[in-house]
């Protein structure tokens, strides 16, 4: 899936994926998306919720070869 920004946060463990994702879309327009890859299997659970809290959107999430890519659309 193509997108606006990627950001790696591959060997990291919550809460900082959320934390730098928090930051990259901080930096970007409304309707632009944001790809976060993780290695953190938490990392899933934990996006459903930052989208449900902070109104971004949570456009997709997939596993790919044990990383967890998710897909965000700034509110």
């Amino acid at each position: 899936m193509q997108a606006d920004k990627e950001i790696d946060t591959r060997g990291l463990n919550c809460p900082l994926p959320i934390l730098k994702a928090k930051k990259a879309l901080s930096d970007m327009s409304t309707g632009q998306t944001l790809k976060v890859v993780s290695t953190d299997q938490g990392s899933i659970r934990d996006f459903q919720a930052f989208a449900r809290q902070t109104g971004n959107e949570l456009v997709g999430q997939e596993t790919v070869n044990n990383e967890f890519v998710h897909v965000l659309r700034r509110r």
